[in-house]
């Protein structure tokens, strides 16, 4: 009989009968199967007439499936195998649901790797791997650190390519180095779940990374207008666009006129009012010798103690009824009358801390 799946509202493996018994269909089998696909060209294309007589029937139908078998595994190196970009999370069985959804689970249902091709959620995804590569490295499963790398690879790849985020992902790789040392030094008193010198070629692949960063040089580009040719009013606006102190302070070595610009009270006050609240003001109040605030010094005293506001373009969601978490766009089957009454948006921590157990 047809095999469900754990879940009965779901239609589990879709499974065909032959003559040998029931047989589950994948859905990346189907593409293997296409004309255009290269791994189904018959073996007289690849061999000669007179190699083609040494294989025999089953040594030619070994070859086809090692050949597919290794075409899946290059081809899927991260998380492609469903269609859906939403999760259901639950911490323990139910009568419908048996076992509990795991971290490395989510990292192959949510599509991180297309995420981060998204503008509006690069720079989440970037802060949820930094998390993880803080605190929760030793949960994740060897999957899961096969997906959490290839990501962090491709993420790494598109900063040395369009040359946009790269402190962001310095910070991360300085962070998940760190977490590294601390772990290969310690190996017995904590849980790594992997060999020791994987761990080790990885740490190595992270301080080749680090050195291309530390190497990227952004073109120049001499054709256009240039920040230069903006009047002072467009790039004080600029500057207050910005919500991270140091990228006003990256931005102010730009130029003489930038670097006037940022030095601006008001702008650092707005920044400082941005992020933290007054009675923080009042634990870290810093004065010049003129009895003037000082609120540059100020945003980063703060930032040291305390976190600052996040803020990014897109985040996942939560489904308050469905206990379904996705990202917004994709959606998902909610059952609910009012489903955006249900709708919750998830920070980097919180996502983390859905999956403490």
């Amino acid at each position: 009989m047809p095999f469900l799946g754990q879940d009965w509202r779901s239609p589990g493996w879709s499974w065909i009968k032959t003559e040998d018994g029931w047989k589950r269909c994948e859905s990346w089998s189907r593409d293997m199967e296409s004309e255009n696909n290269p791994c189904t060209i018959s073996h007289s294309i690849i061999l000669n007439s007179d190699d083609e007589e040494i294989f025999s029937n089953e040594e030619q139908e070994y070859t086809s499936k090692k050949r597919k078998k290794d075409h899946f595994r290059n081809d899927t190196s991260t998380q492609c195998f469903y269609r859906e970009k939403w999760i259901y999370v639950h911490k323990e069985s139910t009568r419908e649901r048996h076992g509990y959804c795991t971290l490395g689970e989510a990292f192959n249902r949510l599509d991180f790797s297309s995420a981060i091709q998204d503008i509006r959620r690069f720079t989440y995804v970037v802060k949820l791997l930094q998390l993880i590569a803080k605190s929760q490295l030793t949960s994740l499963s060897g999957v899961a650190q096969k997906n959490y790398f290839n990501i962090l690879d491709k993420i790494v790849q598109k900063v040395l390519d369009d040359h946009q985020n790269p402190r962001l992902i310095k910070d991360l790789l300085q962070d998940l180095s760190s977490t590294l040392c601390i772990l290969i030094r310690g190996v017995g008193k904590s849980v790594l779940v992997g060999n020791i010198n994987i761990w080790i070629c990885r740490l190595e692949t992270i301080l080749r990374w680090q050195q291309q960063l530390q190497n990227l040089q952004v073109t120049k580009v001499n054709d256009g207008l240039t920040l230069s040719d903006l009047p002072l009013h467009m790039l004080n606006n600029i500057l207050y666009r910005f919500s991270d102190g140091w990228d006003i302070v990256t931005l102010g070595q730009v130029t003489p006129t930038l670097s006037m610009l940022s030095e601006d009270r008001r702008l650092w006050k707005k920044l400082c009012q941005y992020h933290f609240a007054e009675k923080q003001f009042c634990r870290h109040l810093i004065l010049s010798e003129k009895g003037h605030v000082e609120w540059k010094l100020m945003y980063f005293a703060l930032q040291k103690h305390y976190p600052p506001r996040e803020q990014y373009g897109d985040t996942l969601h939560f489904c308050r009824h469905c206990s379904i978490l996705f990202w917004k766009d994709s959606g998902h089957p909610c059952t609910a009358a009012d489903p955006d009454s249900c709708f919750m948006p998830v920070s980097p921590q919180h996502f983390i801390d859905l999956f403490k157990f």
